[in-house]
């Protein structure tokens, strides 16, 4: 866990003054009746609140589209989502923490209290989909680990991955063809020595290549 170290720390006995923001009615209550029975969570609108719990849904696709809201929220956020997939993405995004949406529990107090005082977190598994494998060597010389130098178009490639969006939306965005959008993701993922696109996220992030 990371902490901004000009974040003031909340003291944990007060109540966590939390927005849900869920378009989903049933999941919403489920995560009413949660955090009633953890206590010291208050449930509150969004001007009111220290955290947002937000909820990225059932839709794969739609979700992916939907990472962009965090970048507007005016408290920092802890991202419910359904598939491993979307963990870089919605850190990327500016997620403060990561929970998979079938494993929202009891566990979500500490989390919620965490980002409060300005940390950044995440349940172990989560954070393990997050470490690439280590790259496989062709030879023996090279250390599999791409080196190359992204074109402006790869750059631009690489910061619409880190949103989410798929080959089409991305083509549909930069005005080209799918063809080449798949091509120019093949060559990020290259040149970035990563096997999916969420390894290339992560890279990217590191080289301090994408804007958040």
């Amino acid at each position: 866990m990371t902490r901004n170290p000009h974040a003031p720390i909340a003291p944990i006995t007060e109540p966590i003054k939390v927005t849900l923001l869920t378009d989903d009615a049933f999941f919403r209550a489920g995560l009413s009746n949660l955090l009633a029975q953890i206590g010291s969570i208050d449930v509150v609108e969004g001007d009111l609140a220290e955290v947002a719990l937000w909820d990225a849904g059932n839709d794969n696709e739609k979700a992916l589209d939907r990472l962009a809201e965090i970048k507007n929220l005016p408290v920092p956020a802890v991202a419910v989502v359904r598939d491993q997939a979307h963990v870089a993405p919605a850190i990327a995004a500016g997620a403060r923490g990561v929970v998979l949406r079938d494993q929202v529990g009891p566990g979500i107090q500490a989390a919620l209290a965490a980002v409060r005082s300005g940390l950044t977190v995440m349940d172990s598994a989560l954070a393990e989909s997050l470490v690439p494998s280590p790259p496989t060597r062709h030879d023996g010389h090279g250390n599999g680990k791409g080196r190359g130098e992204l074109t402006e178009r790869e750059r631009q490639v690489v910061q619409l991955l880190s949103e989410g969006l798929s080959n089409k939306l991305i083509a549909d965005r930069l005005g080209i063809s799918d063809h080449t959008a798949k091509f120019h993701v093949n060559g990020v993922m290259m040149k970035l020595g990563a096997s999916t696109r969420t390894e290339a996220v992560v890279e990217a992030m590191r080289r301090g290549l994408i804007r958040l």
